[in-house]
């Protein structure tokens, strides 16, 4: 599959491009032809890589959060949780798979584990509905986080969607209520709560599984309470000014830290999540991991009196 660039790092295609033209012809000009050439293109590729990721403005992070080939729910699991196991269903109408949870080993631990899956391609999209959960998915997140209170797991979460589905099935069957039910029941839960932004965090659809004591966020990911587009469309009546509505709206993870939304920015890869899957997943398992064995020396009550305050705190600052 050909690899995916944003319109920033059109020059870093173009060198990438030289690189692969110029292997190929090592191969014909045989063992060491170019090696030289090859190498300095790629030194200089990473170098505009660091330097166009170090300055990127709010709608080019968001163009990053939204990356295709960024590391998704199923991604994390692959590589954090050893004993996968999912669980599925609402026990009310039907599974939802734009939330996918169940039981695993975190480390050693045993963890309840969820979060949004996008997919990868036509057919996992299409199947995870682009990650846009309907009532039925948040429902199970409810079931997933009364299991771990009832058998003592700490609830580690995944954040990735643009926002809850918006269709006429799912307002009929209590979209909203379902929201408000899952975003309940992770402020009251009585075990440790990790919830990790690893892309776009949208809306309602976002805090139903964020509800966390602890809150982590990728850096070049953004988490909102409407889409750029949304806003744009709502406050001029054009779509087109995305870029200006992301700038104003304190969306990322740089914002989102001073204003104390977030408690902890994790470091991507150079060239963001895409560039280097596995050591992003690394870096968000270990940030978990840190965060979680401080939570488990915590009771139940100071692990609900500790959540509360957490969010009782968001805004307070600005209105003092």
């Amino acid at each position: 599959m050909a690899a995916h660039y944003l319109d920033f790092e059109r020059p870093i295609a173009d060198l990438e491009s030289k690189i692969e033209e110029l292997s190929r012809l090592s191969e014909t000009a045989g063992p060491g032809a170019f090696e030289s050439e090859i190498q300095a293109l790629r030194d200089r590729a990473q170098q505009l890589r660091k330097e166009a990721y170090a300055g990127l403005d709010a709608w080019q992070k968001t163009m990053v959060a939204r990356h295709p080939e960024r590391p998704h729910l199923k991604d994390y699991i692959a590589g954090l949780i050893d004993e996968f196991v999912e669980l599925r269903g609402d026990r009310k109408f039907a599974d939802d798979q734009a939330i996918v949870g169940g039981l695993g080993r975190f480390r050693g631990v045993p963890v309840v584990v969820m979060g949004h899956e996008k997919g990868h391609d036509t057919t996992t999209r299409l199947k995870h509905n682009f990650g846009m959960a309907r009532p039925e998915g948040y429902r199970k997140a409810v079931r997933l986080m009364d299991m771990a209170e009832r058998f003592n797991l700490p609830v580690i979460t995944f954040v990735d969607t643009a926002g809850a589905y918006p269709g006429l099935g799912a307002e009929e069957r209590g979209q909203a209520e379902a929201i408000a039910r899952s975003t309940e029941r992770g402020l009251v839960l009585g075990t440790p709560m990790v919830a990790t932004i690893v892309g776009e965090g949208g809306s309602g659809g976002a805090i139903a599984l964020a509800g966390a004591n602890k809150v982590l966020i990728l850096e070049h990911s953004i988490y909102s309470v409407i889409s750029p587009e949304g806003a744009a469309s709502i406050l001029w009546r054009d779509g087109a000014r995305a870029k200006d509505a992301a700038a104003n709206m304190k969306i990322t993870a740089q914002d989102l830290i001073q204003l104390k939304i977030v408690d902890r920015i994790v470091e991507e890869p150079a060239g963001g999540a895409h560039s280097d899957p596995a050591a992003a997943i690394e870096a968000v398992g270990d940030a978990v991991e840190d965060e979680l064995k401080a939570l488990m020396q915590l009771s139940p009550a100071e692990l609900k009196k500790q959540r509360a305050e957490r969010f009782y705190a968001i805004g307070r600052e600005g209105l003092q």
